[in-house]
């Protein structure tokens, strides 16, 4: 498979986070890319230079690579490609299983405007087994619709899952680690090897603001059939979601015997067969994939007559997590009603602007449920969160140290590095009872008792006492 590196004629469907984040990505290797989406707006927006979407280092990397890359809403462009990958969204449904509407579309539309050489169709989309099969025969017949023949040798389906954490997703991309390919047209495989081949071998030059990681070596390729690929995505987030639900579940025992959770998470951490990644307790998970894929891993098993308690456990233990925090600062001030709560944090993790399935609106309609006002801040997403959740009537301050004025308690919810850095001595006196609650523990237990915080912590038997 060793072939010389070259340039090819790309199409992304679909210019969302992952799509986006992929043909930037691919323009940057050198590629020629068009992404394609049916949201004019959005488009426009890019065709402006600016990024739609709040993520690390986006934005500059576009700069760099508009020579290379166009965005529109026709489907044209895929006549002449050579690689098209999907990448719509794939939203759950109420019973759990996903939403593919979008993919459907995306794949008929596909079909409509293959072009006369071959092209390998690539999902990117998180589906459910079985869907590159099913891709595959939506655009045989939309093909067969257009031009009354079959398509025959014009077209291969692959599956690329992604791994991609919002926040780093353009490291995920450039520096991974693995790169996971379905396959089971031989072309197929040879194509998408030869296109991310610079990866493998990370022969590219890396961007100035984003550094190759320190000895990074050669990165794996996994080569499987489409139905391994498929759940290969699935079955990793599951399972990071386990060990976040895990921990969390450590935690709330954690704290009834005396225990601190951080310690124990380093004591068994430090075990290779488990590692320290994914065992910091908090509030829990939430975004647009674990929540969604969990339960899609769900529906997929009950359509083959299985159950799967594990997984369902998990999703439990952390949506238990959102209220367990509301409880916890119920026991501290015995009555939320008229009380003033201010959240740190809206994002459902720092380095986005995605307020999908985020625990702070969910934690947010709790209080104001029991009665609570509620203020919050975010460094990035407030916009976002004005325009996507008006219904919230959140009270949204510009700066975080707004958060606190007459507040009765500050919770941490997201954990961005500069709350690390807010002018601790001063924020105490601004409030009506100095009580933080660390959803996150991620402040400085010793800085907030000395400047006069009353401090929770998850999964930490005892408070920290203030020294005033």
């Amino acid at each position: 498979m060793k072939e010389r590196a070259e340039s090819m004629d790309i199409a992304v469907v679909g210019a969302g986070y992952v799509g986006l984040t992929t043909g930037v990505a691919l323009a940057y290797l050198g590629h020629r890319v068009t992404c394609i989406d049916v949201d004019t707006a959005k488009i426009e927006t890019l065709r402006q230079g600016r990024c739609p979407i709040y993520e690390t280092g986006l934005q500059e990397l576009l700069e760099l690579v508009r020579h290379r890359l166009e965005f529109t809403d026709s489907y044209s462009p895929i006549r002449q490609a050579r690689i098209v990958f999907i990448a719509v969204g794939t939203p759950g449904l109420p019973d759990g299983s996903p939403d593919l509407s979008q993919l459907e579309k995306a794949a008929w539309a596909i079909g409509m405007h293959l072009g006369e050489d071959f092209t390998v169709v690539v999902n990117k989309s998180t589906v459910p087994i079985g869907s590159g099969n099913w891709v595959e025969a939506l655009i045989r017949e939309a093909y067969r619709s257009r031009n009354g023949r079959s398509a025959d040798g014009q077209f291969a389906v692959a599956s690329k899952p992604e791994f991609l954490r919002e926040g780093s997703a353009l490291r995920d991309t450039l520096y991974p680690d693995r790169v996971v390919v379905g396959a089971e047209h031989p072309e197929a495989l040879k194509t998408l090897y030869t296109l991310y081949r610079p990866i493998l071998e990370q022969t590219f030059p890396a961007p100035a603001f984003l550094p190759r990681p320190e000895g990074l070596g050669a990165i794996p390729f996994v080569a499987t059939d489409l139905a391994s690929a498929e759940l290969i995505k699935y079955a990793a987030n599951a399972f990071l979601a386990l060990k976040i639900s895990f921990i969390n579940e450590i935690a709330a025992l954690a704290e009834k015997v005396g225990a601190d959770i951080t310690q124990v998470a380093r004591g068994i951490g430090l075990d290779g067969r488990i590692g320290t990644r994914f065992l910091q307790a908090g509030i829990g998970w939430g975004g647009s994939c674990f929540g969604k894929d969990t339960a899609a891993l769900l529906a997929t098993a009950r359509e083959y007559g299985l159950t799967m308690p594990i997984v369902e456990a998990a999703r439990q233990v952390n949506y238990r997590q959102r209220e367990r925090v509301v409880e916890r600062l119920l026991e501290e001030l015995k009555i939320l009603k008229g009380k003033t709560i201010g959240l740190l944090g809206l994002a459902f993790k720092p380095h986005t602007d995605d307020l999908r399935d985020a625990p702070s609106l969910d934690i947010a309609k709790r209080l104001m449920a029991r009665g609570a006002w509620v203020r919050a801040h975010d460094p990035v997403a407030l916009d976002r969160a004005r325009r996507e959740r008006p219904e919230l009537q959140l009270q949204y301050c510009e700066r975080a140290e707004d958060v606190f004025d007459g507040a009765d308690a500050v919770m941490l919810v997201t954990e961005w590095p500069q709350y690390r850095n807010l002018p601790w001595e001063e924020l105490a006196g601004k409030m009506r009872v100095p009580l933080i609650f660390d959803g996150r523990n991620f402040l400085d237990p010793e800085r907030l008792a000395r400047a006069g915080f009353r401090h929770l912590r998850i999964g930490v038997g005892s408070p920290t006492l203030t020294t005033a």
